[in-house]
């Protein structure tokens, strides 16, 4: 069978897209840099059943989508973020789930000669096991270096690249001799789009405790400032009547005035041994306790002096 021509080819791109889009209200905008064939083979096996990747020319995903905005103008959304080497994963699963499965599915990877470092990359200190005769690498760096039985032995941790920038010749070099592959690579999330709208991937870390406690925080706030200006709102009017209540516990307490729930603290004021009394009952048990002990051992003492038989003065 012979491969279809280059029109029919786009035509069933086109139909294929348009049909996720349709079917998919979930997707993720991944970013395919330094993820060869064979990796991306893996990462559509890990993610069948879940999900389905869909690579392509950013001018033939684009053209799509244009033609579909008319039955979901919220795919409109999507075309700022389709630039550089991206493709889409599409879900009806639980987005954080096939997150964390792109993220398993990572190759490891040597530093080449100019890419970008994604990360720090930092060399412990170690004996290299290389010859004296290598020891030019290490000068090119600034690496501080000894010979130990005859082989470079590096003195210091070296933190031989920074997040962002491009791998150098010595420094890709120098990794490959000491068989350091410092890099993973695999589809990287860079947009989530869930049902016409569109959040970096960030927004999927935040659980549901995160959401209260920002909310309670929110409330405190919103409190703190209706007291402040004397405005009532939902949040402040419980704390507007606790504390009006205490005023009016105040009132009764240097006044005549008399109601159910100032009787105990009048009671109290009239009666200050109860204070005493509700120490008392709070205070733990313990300390009787011990001062019995103490007694029984004073009687057993003096119960063995008693059996000696004698006294100081027989």
């Amino acid at each position: 069978m012979g491969r279809e021509d280059k029109a029919t080819w786009k035509a069933n791109y086109f139909a294929k897209l348009v049909q996720y889009l349709e079917e998919y209200p979930k997707c993720f905008i991944v970013g395919a840099d330094n993820v060869g064939s064979k990796q991306m083979q893996q990462i559509r096996i890990g993610l069948r059943g879940t999900a389905v990747v869909l690579m392509g020319k950013n001018t033939m995903m684009r053209k799509a989508i244009k033609g579909h905005v008319e039955k979901n103008p919220a795919l409109e959304k999507l075309l700022p973020h389709i630039r550089g080497n991206v493709g889409f994963v599409f879900t009806n699963a639980e987005l954080s789930e096939v997150r964390e499965k792109l993220l398993e599915n990572k190759v490891q990877a040597p530093a080449k000669p100019g890419a970008m470092a994604p990360m720090d990359v930092i060399i412990p200190a170690q004996n290299t096991g290389l010859g004296p005769e290598k020891t030019s690498f290490f000068q090119a760096l600034a690496i501080a270096t000894k010979i130990s039985k005859g082989t470079i032995e590096m003195i210091n941790d070296v933190h031989i690249l920074k997040e962002g920038e491009r791998v150098g010749a010595s420094e890709a070099t120098l990794l490959n001799m000491l068989n350091i592959s410092p890099f993973s690579y695999g589809l990287q999330v860079e947009q989530v789009y869930d049902s016409g709208t569109i959040f970096e991937p960030k927004i999927l870390d935040i659980k549901p405790e995160d959401l209260q406690a920002r909310f309670m925080a929110g409330v405190a706030n919103v409190a703190a400032v209706s007291l402040a200006v004397g405005y009532p709102t939902v949040a402040s009017v419980p704390h507007s009547i606790v504390n009006g209540f205490k005023k009016l516990l105040a009132v009764a307490a240097v006044t005549d005035v008399s109601f159910k729930e100032a009787e105990t603290v009048k009671e109290f004021i009239k009666d200050p041994s109860k204070f005493a009394a509700v120490a008392t009952a709070a205070a733990p048990a313990a300390a009787p306790a011990k001062e019995e002990k103490k007694e029984v051992k004073k009687e057993e003492s003096e119960e063995e002096d008693d059996d000696m038989g004698f006294g100081l003065f027989d």
